[in-house]
């Protein structure tokens, strides 16, 4: 509960209750934009984050007041809870998924619009010669809760092969294929159609390991001509969305994705449980009628505290009108 001074203006909170505000410094990172959680677990290894002039470590706690400062750039933490920013781009082809290219191959944050604090976060990777769906967020909390493993988040994609797989290769793909990292296995798979050798199938996974539709495909001897990742989790990609166009999520879907995963819910449904939530409080019980009677006749009696109900900067307002009719 805020505090007012005198004059009716905000006092600072009391320490105890910034320290109830803090939060893992690599955490706070994530969500201010400036990468995933790891990459903030790593940076703050390297010595290269500050609290306050003083060197960070892995699992310190920032709170409301403190200086944060990466490689020297102070970072706006951002303590007031924000809907994040949320955008599907449909990839081409020929692009890669990363910042900084040694070959200098075209990127997909080349045509990304600016962002005022932090960066744009890919959820998830395509490869050089994989198209279809990527979701970027300003949130490394919320591309955590996507992409990590433990989530088991569903990954859809139509792939084209050359050739068809036969009834004893799909139920191997259903049970698992022993690859160079580990078993990987597709969660479901239905054949698209197709003319002459070129087949199509939609199969899921809910792993993003590196090329691992390809590699599954390749084990059974198959070739992959065409691969396009059509739903990231609850996200499907519209057909309206063409190759190389890009959409930013209204803040109504965005606060649905957060739901979907779990996360913190938008000021508004929070607002809306809150009020559900004192509907549903039992009621206090009734007092007696002698007692019912007395607090009535409390309440009609003028009382000079009542006009002290209130806030104090109202209540100055309000002598001050008084005053001067």
């Amino acid at each position: 509960m805020p505090r007012y001074s005198y004059m009716g203006r905000p006092l600072k909170a009391h320490p105890e209750e910034l320290e109830d505000q803090s939060e893992k410094l690599h955490k706070a990172l994530a969500s201010a934009g400036m990468g995933s959680r790891r990459d903030m677990e790593q940076l703050i290894a390297d010595g290269r984050v500050t609290i306050n002039s003083l060197v960070a470590k892995v699992g310190d706690r920032v709170k409301p007041g403190d200086l944060v400062k990466v490689n020297g750039k102070v970072i706006r933490m951002g303590w007031k809870k924000q809907t994040p920013r949320v955008l599907i781009y449909h990839k081409l082809e020929g692009e890669i998924v990363s910042r900084d290219d040694p070959e200098g191959r075209p990127s997909v944050f080349d045509s990304l619009p600016q962002v005022r604090s932090g960066r744009w976060i890919s959820i998830g990777r395509l490869d050089f010669n994989t198209e279809g769906l990527l979701i970027f967020t300003t949130d490394g909390e919320l591309a955590n809760h996507l992409t990590h493993p433990r989530y088991e988040v569903e990954r859809e994609y139509a792939v084209r092969l050359i050739g068809a797989l036969d009834a004893v290769q799909m139920n191997s793909l259903l049970t698992g294929v022993e690859l160079d990292d580990g078993i990987a296995k597709v969660d479901a798979i239905v054949p698209a159609g197709g003319e002459g050798v070129n087949q199509w199938y939609h199969l899921i996974i809910k792993e993003g390991r590196n090329r691992e539709v390809r590699r599954l495909m390749e084990h059974l001897g198959l070739t992959v001509s065409r691969l396009i990742r059509v739903r990231f989790g609850p996200i499907a990609m519209p057909s309206r969305l063409k190759r190389g166009m890009k959409e930013e999520l209204p803040e109504e879907e965005v606060e649905a994705l957060l739901r979907w995963c779990g996360m913190a819910k938008g000021a508004a449904e929070q607002r809306k449980a809150d009020e559900a939530g004192e509907a549903g409080r039992p009621e206090t019980k009734r007092p007696d009628s002698k007692r019912a009677e007395s607090n009535r006749a409390e309440t009609k009696r003028p009382d000079a505290s009542a006009g002290k109900v209130g806030h104090p900067f109202r209540r100055r307002l309000n002598s001050k009108g008084e005053r001067q009719s």
